[in-house]
């Protein structure tokens, strides 16, 4: 703190503390201040002085100490704004990138769908071709088959026939015919030879070694 103290020389500007002020002197003039009281006023001067300058220094330290708070919370003030905005920026990055994802997930799953979907479309195409060649095939051979088997009993009643008409016309009546697992077989009548004379019995043996050799070369028809 400056002050001003007049001198023989003026006034000149110093740096005064209390104890410059209890040691200050002054002339003595005639009709002057009563030196003890100006003594007892310099004292006390010098106390408030000292006290202003206690609470000077006082003050000078709290607001070092304020503005050092300040700056600690201004420097927190900064980095809370850094982070809050880094966070926030994480974010939209985090959600910006969630969502390409996602997109990509349902797009990816689209297209598998898409191609389930054509795989399952082409196989029941090809199944349904299938199932109507088969029964193109089916229908194929049940006619094949039908035509062979007409064709088959067509000619077993051709050769029956044959086999049959002479038989027929010798004793009056068709052989019959019985199916012997996957064979046709003609079974021949046993005709009783009528009773001979007794003149003829001589040729008797002959007529019954003959039916039996016409009854095993009966026909048999396959």
């Amino acid at each position: 703190m400056s002050s001003a103290v007049r001198t023989q020389e003026g006034e000149v500007s110093v740096k005064l503390t209390p104890l410059d002020i209890k040691k200050q002197e002054f002339r003595r003039v005639l009709r002057g201040y009563d030196p003890e009281e100006v003594e007892a006023f310099l004292e006390m001067v010098a106390e408030e002085y000292e006290g202003t300058i206690r609470e000077k220094n006082e003050l000078a330290d709290e607001v070092l100490k304020l503005r050092t708070q300040l700056r600690d919370y201004q420097e927190v003030e900064r980095t809370l704004k850094e982070t809050l905005m880094t966070a926030q920026q994480t974010i939209t990055e985090s959600r910006e990138s969630s969502k390409r994802e996602a997109d990509l997930i349902i797009r990816e799953a689209q297209v598998k769908a898409d191609e389930i979907l054509d795989d399952a479309r082409k196989e029941l195409s090809r199944l349904k071709n299938e199932i109507l060649m088969l029964r193109t095939q089916k229908e194929s051979l049940s006619r094949r088959l039908r035509h062979l088997l007409e064709s088959q009993l067509e000619l077993l009643g051709v050769l029956e026939m044959e086999d049959v008409a002479p038989e027929t016309g010798a004793k009056g009546k068709p052989e019959p015919v019985r199916k012997a697992g996957n064979r046709f077989e003609i079974v021949a009548h046993e005709e009783k030879e009528p009773e001979q004379a007794p003149e003829k019995a001589e040729e008797v043996p002959a007529r019954e070694a003959e039916e039996p050799r016409e009854e095993n070369e009966g026909p048999v028809i396959y």
